[in-house]
């Protein structure tokens, strides 16, 4: 090794530093996940994950103008509905007048094109079972073709709402291509699809699983969701869903999975995603609470090890607090 090489003169000044950093944020690699309720001038606070909420549509738009001003122009919109508005089905998943579409609709009305929403497909916040699919009643089994129909019904029912994206995370076996032939059928062959492609069964999720309400009341997801031991399995399934159609893909959790994250961005051309999950926001929020660390310095390092790794966009609950305190510059 030449001894005239000091790697430390490259990091000599912030000036130089910045100016040789291979990775940047910007708000436009974020996108805002919105935790929608029934209801008027609904804000309430989701007690696992401290500075999110529910909102009310109304509520939504605030928030959403909010984003904006700081440079946040995609949203990730998740419904919620009552127990007694949940059945075997999930059929509110797929009314045309609940709580996504009417969403969707009052947001594109205020907002226009200044924003892009991306819908969350799933059954999972609307069956009273808890499950992304539809059970055997005899066995418990999820029916993965069975299931198929109510996604894409859902799927159409967002897009015809206006969605500019539709986001399936139940992660039955082709489900982009029910979809993708399901919006083509009734002309929406403009409308893109972000797979959440590669989704593992994570302990990440608990948070959000509160703010959704779909904790699985038998069983579990290990049938559909996949493994974390695997990950050779990730990068199938973002080759199978870019084959049926997908035009963006996710792998989802971000921060145990950079890995999967890396790989997945060598395996495809496609737009990779990555959602930074609640589990992850609120163990952050943890650590600041008891001043085990800089809370700022924290969202900055792990956002740019996402993006590091290869994720075109990060889904986070952070992007407002961090561009707002300016953790990211």
């Amino acid at each position: 090794m030449k001894h005239n090489v000091r790697m430390r003169r490259l990091r000599s000044t912030k000036s130089i530093r910045d100016s040789l950093a291979e990775v940047s944020l910007k708000p436009s690699n974020f996108i805002s996940p919105i935790f929608l309720v029934e209801g008027v001038k609904k804000k309430e606070p989701i007690t696992s994950m401290p500075g999110i909420y529910h909102l009310s549509v109304d509520n939504s738009i605030n928030e959403i103008d909010s984003l904006l001003e700081l440079g946040v122009d995609k949203f990730l919109l998740f419904g919620t509905v009552s127990e007694d508005r949940k059945d075997t089905q999930g059929t509110e998943a797929y009314n045309k007048r609940g709580i996504v579409p009417t969403a969707i609709e009052t947001l594109k009305d205020s907002f226009g094109d200044k924003i892009t929403i991306f819908a969350d497909v799933c059954l999972c916040p609307y069956t009273n079972h808890g499950h992304c699919g539809i059970p055997d009643i005899q066995t418990g089994q999820i029916l993965n073709d069975k299931s198929l129909k109510y996604l894409a019904k859902a799927a159409v029912a967002y897009a015809l709402s206006g969605a500019d994206w539709i986001a399936p995370s139940d992660m039955m076996d082709h489900r982009v291509r029910v979809i993708r032939e399901a919006l083509d059928k009734e002309g929406l062959s403009s409308t893109a699809i972000l797979s959440y492609s590669a989704k593992f069964m994570s302990g990440y999720y608990g948070p959000f699983r509160e703010a959704v309400d779909s904790s699985p009341r038998f069983g579990d997801r290990s049938t559909y969701q996949m493994d974390y031991r695997d990950g050779r399995q990730a990068v199938r399934e973002i080759i199978l869903d870019e084959q049926e159609g997908a035009d963006a893909v996710m792998v989802k959790p971000a921060l145990a999975y950079l890995d999967i994250i890396h790989r997945v961005r060598q395996a495809t051309l496609l737009p990779v995603a990555a959602y930074n999950v609640s589990g992850e926001y609120s163990m952050v929020k943890l650590g600041a609470k008891h001043g085990i660390f800089d809370e700022g310095k924290i969202v900055f390092e792990n956002l740019t090890a996402i993006k590091r790794a290869g994720a075109d966009w990060i889904i986070t609950y952070h992007a407002k607090e961090a561009l707002k305190k300016g953790w990211l510059e």
